[in-house]
C-alpha cells in the first residue's frame, strides 16, 4: 500500500495512492460506512502508524469498499493536490555518514567502523513536488539519494534479527547538503577540533525532501536490495544500490535504537551512493529539478528555488 500525506482546499489528510488517483481517506471513511465523521488516524500519518494493525485493517477495508463502490468522487487527481511530507511531524530523523564505500572514497572520507549517525531536524521537511529553497547563506548545495525507513512498532535496543518487524514503510528521501557550511575551513586536510558542521550542513529548511508517498513494509520484501538514482535537469547523477550498503537497514536500526527508543514515524536516512556534487564541483541553483528514485518505491521529485 502507498500512504501519503497531502493538502486540498486547505485541510490535510492521509490518503492512499491508487491506480485511479488518490484515495481522499476521510471522505471515503464516512463514505463507505455513512458515518458522520472519521477517526482521527485518517487526518494523522503518524498516528495511524502508532495505531498499527488494527487501524490499518480499517485502511485496507476502506480501499476495498471503496473500489467496489466505484465512486469517482473518492478520488482525486494528484496533480491537485499538495504533497506534504508522509510523516510531517516525526519525532526524530536519523541519518548515516558515507554508508557506500564508493561515496566515501570520492568525498575523501574513510568509512566508519560502526554508523555515524547525524541529525536532521523537522523544519527540514518538505513533500513530493515541494521546493527546495536554496538558502540565501549558501552556493554549495549538493544532492544525496537514500532509501528511508519509517519505523512502525516503538523499540529500544532492537535486535538485528527483528529489525524489520519495527519497520512501517519506506520513502525516497533526499539528504540535502548545504557543503559550505558543513565542512570547516580547509576540510578535509585540516579539521577543527569539533569536526563538520552537521546541524547547518543538513538540517536548513527543506534539506530533507521525503516522498512521494509510504511504501509499506510488506511490498519491499528485501530493503538491502533496491536501486538508487538521482537525476538533476533530467541529466543522472547518481546510481547505487542498498546492495553496497556498508551497515544494512537491520544493522542501522540496531544501532540507532541504543539508548534510543524509537517511534513510529521516526525516520533513517540509510546514505548515499556515490555521485553527490562537491567532488565534481557541481552545485544545485534555483530552477533545477531533481528526481530521487529508489526501485520498487518510487520518483521523489523537487525544484529547486530561491530564498
Amino acid at each position: 500500500m502507498r500512504l501519503l500525506t497531502f493538502t486540498k482546499d486547505g485541510a490535510t489528510r492521509v490518503g492512499v495512492y491508487t491506480g485511479k488517483g488518490v484515495l481522499d481517506l476521510p471522505r471515503a471513511y464516512m463514505h463507505v460506512y455513512e458515518a458522520p465523521a472519521a477517526p482521527d488516524f485518517t487526518y494523522s500519518m503518524k498516528k495511524l502508524i502508532a495505531l498499527g494493525d488494527p487501524a490499518m485493517g480499517i485502511v485496507r477495508d476502506v480501499v476495498a469498499r471503496a473500489e467496489k463502490a466505484g465512486d469517482p468522487s473518492l478520488y482525486l487527481d494528484p496533480s491537485t493536490i499538495a504533497w506534504e511530507p508522509p510523516v510531517p511531524d516525526p519525532e526524530k530523523i536519523f541519518a548515516v555518514a558515507v554508508n557506500y564505500r564508493a561515496h566515501g572514497k570520492e568525498a575523501g572520507v574513510k568509512p566508519p567502523e560502526r554508523p555515524y549517525f547525524f541529525p536532521k531536524f523537522p523544519n527540514a521537511l518538505v513533500g513530493h513536488e515541494g521546493p527546495i529553497v536554496k538558502p540565501k547563506v549558501s552556493d554549495r548545495v549538493d544532492w544525496e539519494v537514500e532509501l528511508t525507513v519509517v519505523i512502525g512498532r516503538p523499540g529500544k535496543y532492537i535486535e538485528e534479527g527483528r529489525a524489520l518487524d519495527h519497520v512501517f514503510g519506506y520513502v525516497v528521501g533526499n539528504d540535502i547538503s548545504i557543503r559550505d557550511w558543513q565542512f570547516p575551513p580547509g576540510w578535509p586536510q585540516q579539521l577543527n577540533p569539533y569536526g563538520q558542521n552537521w546541524i547547518w550542513g543538513k538540517s536548513m529548511d527543506t534539506a530533507a525532501p521525503v516522498g512521494p508517498y509510504i511504501v509499506t513494509r510488506d511490498e519491499i520484501p528485501d530493503p538491502n536490495n533496491l536501486k538508487l538514482l538521482l537525476r538533476v535537469n533530467g541529466e543522472l547523477e547518481q546510481e547505487g544500490t542498498t546492495a553496497e550498503l556498508i551497515f544494512n537497514v537491520q544493522q542501522l536500526i540496531y544501532w540507532a535504537s541504543q539508548g534510543i527508543t524509537l517511534k513510529p514515524g521516526d525516520h533513517i536516512f540509510t546514505g548515499t551512493p556515490p555521485g553527490v556534487g562537491f567532488p565534481k564541483g557541481k552545485f544545485l541553483k534555483p530552477g533545477d529539478v531533481v528526481e530521487a528514485e529508489v526501485e520498487g518505491i518510487g520518483v521523489l521529485r523537487n525544484r529547486v528555488v530561491s530564498e
